[in-house]
């Protein structure tokens, strides 16, 4: 069986389960009841702060980034790769597509938080030429623990 070139795309909200999908393949924690629901996404689709930009395989969707900017700095968001395509660079063309994304938008900071033991993750970062900023704390405020 001969595989099929992969294509970066420009995804909109009606991809919602398709890139839904992707993340739960990967093992990304989906908040379905919050931030992560099909309302929330539309919502912040709308705006020209978020983007989602996706490596499909013919039809099926494999990979996907979100972007998103507060107008000073840009933020890698959600990267995930459906286990079976892993290690093919994927998730190097997903980031290199979200610096351009971001790039265009005006950022010259780019940014991604990381979890950490996710090392697989910061080692990717890594390797693209981001810094660990071991001194910053993430502080969070929610008015929902759900979201």
């Amino acid at each position: 069986m001969v595989s099929q070139e992969l294509a970066v795309v420009n995804l909109t909200a009606d991809d919602y389960e398709a890139i839904r999908a992707v993340w739960e393949a990967s093992g990304l924690p989906v908040r379905a009841g919050g931030r992560d629901s099909r309302e929330q996404f539309e919502r912040q689709m709308a705006g020209d702060l978020q983007r989602a930009i996706g490596v499909k395989q013919g039809d099926e969707l494999v990979g996907v980034v979100l972007t998103t900017h507060d107008g000073r700095k840009g933020w890698i968001n959600r990267l995930a790769v459906r286990p079976e395509f892993r290690r093919q660079g994927i998730a190097r063309r997903l980031i290199a597509e979200a610096e351009q994304a971001l790039r265009a938008q005006g950022m010259q900071i780019i940014a991604a938080l990381i979890e950490d033991d996710n090392h697989a993750s910061l080692a990717l970062f890594e390797q693209a030429g981001y810094s660990d900023y071991r001194s910053l704390h993430y502080l969070t405020k929610r008015d929902s623990g759900s979201i």
